[in-house]
């Protein structure tokens, strides 16, 4: 059993050891003027506000001190305490932890104990560190619909759900709590990537979020998403019934592949929109495309690397496997236009990883490690597809290590997050029942809308169409 507790302090911060997380309500309560190597002392709440403050657009949090605090796993015990940090926790060198022991910042049941102190069971072992978190959109969460037992929300793009890696106040749950009275608690009965935006359900009991984790567990809720993907899509109900596998479950990528999971979704193009000097320009292209054609369009615009101009997609996953959509459109020749990872070509090469479920292309291995340096050394550039309305969007910083160091705790700091760590062009649009006892959908993003001098669709149909390509689609292989 694990228990993690907090401890929060205004000042500069760091990026947080990743223990494992298995939250409770008890907290730590530091002093505010305690200085950094305070061992914790634990207390049933804490009552402090979030230390928010917006600037540049953007939701900051002040930095703080933070503890977890971990019990003794079985498999630490008899084993020296500095063995135990520098081979089971090695984002930091062995000299930073016999650091931390000497000043307390590492320490066993509230005390100072020695590197070499023995572990035993019923130990609770404490860090300290002194946290930044990223900022994020200052964007409001938007409301879509709320009742006695359930709200439901638009989430804004670039905010984590959950408090989980270097974000904790900086989350749909905790930003929630944050303007509601004392003792809400928000529980979340659909998840999204901190990417993505769009429709979410937050329960306000435990019977409302089991109620409706049970619908969604048994697929009677259907639900649509909405995409800017690469290219012009190809016409007609379209269906991919291709396999994804998770490669580096730490990076969390998955790719297509054989041996997967089974994984099917159905996509239709609602609209295509050419470059602004390619010809027709003044309106969006549905005319019809024969797939022949596609073909030829897609594979000699790969070749020279010309601008494809991109579609909107509606997507209705039948499947829930972690980044379907992504993983079934790169794989078809159309990625989300601004994917920071599965349309990167530092990544995944010239062809951004389309029709290689076999990895002849590129080998997971090479993948990556190439995706491992990006936000590190590396600007995280997603595909080079530069027309004239997202010049100026690719040419901004994603956020990577800035050189400096935290004056505090000296730990690497991270820029700015650019506009490829805060958007990816994916939307939760539309969530139903399925015996039609309710329905929400949300506007389309202004992404999805049409670009200036070009008409095109702005509000999408109802899902009927989508529902019976699920049965009866053309399944096409990748270009």
């Amino acid at each position: 059993m694990m228990v993690t507790v907090l401890t929060r302090m205004a000042a500069n911060a760091a990026i947080p050891l990743e223990l494992p997380r298995n939250t409770t309500k008890a907290l730590p309560i530091m002093p505010a003027d305690a200085p950094l190597d305070t061992p914790p002392v634990v207390a049933p709440q804490d009552t402090g506000p979030p230390p928010y403050y917006f600037e540049h657009g953007l939701r900051r949090v002040a930095p703080y001190n933070y503890t977890y605090n971990t019990w003794c796993k079985e498999r630490w015990r008899g084993r020296e305490l500095i063995d135990v940090f520098s081979s089971e926790f090695r984002d930091r060198p062995v000299e930073y932890y016999l650091a931390a022991m000497e000043t307390g910042k590492v320490a066993v049941n509230g005390k100072k104990v020695s590197p070499h102190y023995i572990l035993k069971n019923g130990d609770l072992v404490c860090h300290t560190i002194h946290r930044h978190e990223p900022p994020i959109t200052a964007d409001p969460i938007g409301i879509i619909h709320e009742d006695d037992d359930m709200i439901v929300l638009n989430k804004p793009a670039g905010v984590p759900v959950h408090p989980a890696g270097r974000y904790n106040y900086n989350s749909v749950v905790e930003i929630m709590k944050s303007e509601r009275p004392p003792g809400f608690l928000p529980r979340p009965c659909n998840r999204l990537d901190r990417l993505t935006s769009g429709i979410m359900f937050m329960a306000k009991t435990a019977e409302a979020a089991e109620r409706l984790g049970k619908e969604i567990l048994q697929r009677t809720v259907r639900k649509e998403y909405v995409a800017r993907v690469v290219g012009r899509f190809p016409d007609g109900d379209i269906v991919c019934d291709q396999p994804i596998l998770q490669i580096s479950p730490k990076l969390g990528l998955n790719r297509v592949r054989a041996n997967g999971k089974a994984a099917r979704t159905v996509f239709k193009r609602l609209a295509y929109y050419p470059p602004p000097d390619s010809p027709p320009a003044a309106e969006a292209v549905d005319g019809s495309t024969s797939l022949e054609q596609h073909d030829a369009i897609s594979r000699a615009s790969r070749r020279i690397n010309t601008r494809e101009g991109y579609s909107i997609v509606r997507c209705l996953p039948v499947t829930g496997r972690t980044h379907q959509l992504r993983v079934h459109l790169q794989y078809l020749g159309h990625p989300i236009q601004n994917d920071p990872i599965y349309a990167n070509q530092s990544v995944w090469g010239f062809n951004l990883g389309s029709n290689d479920a076999d990895a002849v292309q590129n080998t997971d291995e090479d993948v990556i490690t190439r995706l491992s340096r990006m936000g590190k050394d590396e600007v995280a550039d997603a595909v080079a597809y530069h027309d004239e309305m997202v010049d100026k969007y690719y040419k901004k910083k994603a956020e990577k290590m800035s050189g400096e160091a935290c004056a505090v705790c000296d730990t690497p700091l991270y820029t700015d997050p650019g506009d490829q760590e805060l958007l990816l062009w994916l939307h939760s649009l539309r969530y139903e029942d399925a015996d039609g006892a309710w329905s929400y959908c949300s506007p389309l993003p202004v992404w999805a809308l049409p670009p200036k001098g070009m008409a095109g669709p702005t509000q999408v149909g109802g899902m009927g169409d989508l529902l019976d390509a699920a049965k009866n689609a053309i399944v096409i292989e990748p270009f």
